[in-house]
């Protein structure tokens, strides 16, 4: 091979490696690991993300700071990531797999609840403060900015002054439950379209629905 040919192959691998790595994606869903936190509505995160998982027909293994999942769908690889850090260190494990499979900060998308937004509400935002929430508070702090997109998921407010923490930290109520069966769906197609269509067409078609 000559050197002209070398250098041309190089530059095509390296161009390649590129495109993959801007078609992968890292889908964090926060939440709390141990089975009294399985059902509450603090572990929406994991609760959407193990939706995601089986309708796309794949299983978590469990590995470094967290159980992790892929697959792949038109052309993009999707990992998810479930840490096991709990809920208020999950920075470590979202840094650490970023780097792990080499996945730009836009393209990933953290899952959390939010007691800000009506029940079941999505918003999809590529920025924001962390609101309070412990879980965004720690991987701002890991990840060195708030620039990173974030998907919230509404659980509403039904709680008297004080309670926040116990409400979060409870079950879904049964008129709740049986809600989650159609927004869960809805909030699978809005990760789907990060993936495949971008962060600006996903925000429009989903925020607020």
């Amino acid at each position: 091979m000559n050197f002209r040919n070398f250098f041309l192959t190089l530059f095509g691998k390296k161009t390649a490696q590129k495109e993959d790595t801007m078609k992968k994606f890292l889908i964090i869903g926060l939440g709390n690991i141990g089975d009294k936190y399985t059902n509450t509505r603090h572990n929406i995160g994991f609760k959407i993300i193990d939706a995601l998982a089986k309708e796309y027909k794949t299983t978590f293994e469990t590995e470094k700071l967290g159980d992790i999942a892929k697959f792949r769908h038109k052309g993009r690889t999707f990992v998810l990531l479930k840490p096991s850090t709990y809920m208020n260190l999950s920075g470590k494990a979202v840094k650490y797999w970023m780097q792990k499979e080499k996945i730009s900060i836009e393209n990933i998308l953290v899952i959390t609840d939010d007691i800000n937004i009506d029940f079941g509400t999505i918003r999809i935002k590529a920025k924001g403060s962390d609101g309070g929430h412990n879980g965004l508070k720690d991987i701002q702090e890991k990840l060195n900015t708030n620039k990173y997109p974030r998907f919230r998921f509404g659980v509403g407010a039904n709680y008297s002054k004080g309670r926040q923490v116990d409400f979060v930290l409870s079950d879904w109520n049964k008129e709740e439950e049986s809600m989650l069966i159609e927004r869960i769906p809805v909030a699978i197609n809005a990760i789907i379209s990060f993936g495949t269509a971008g962060l600006n067409n996903t925000m429009n078609a989903f925020n607020g629905k």
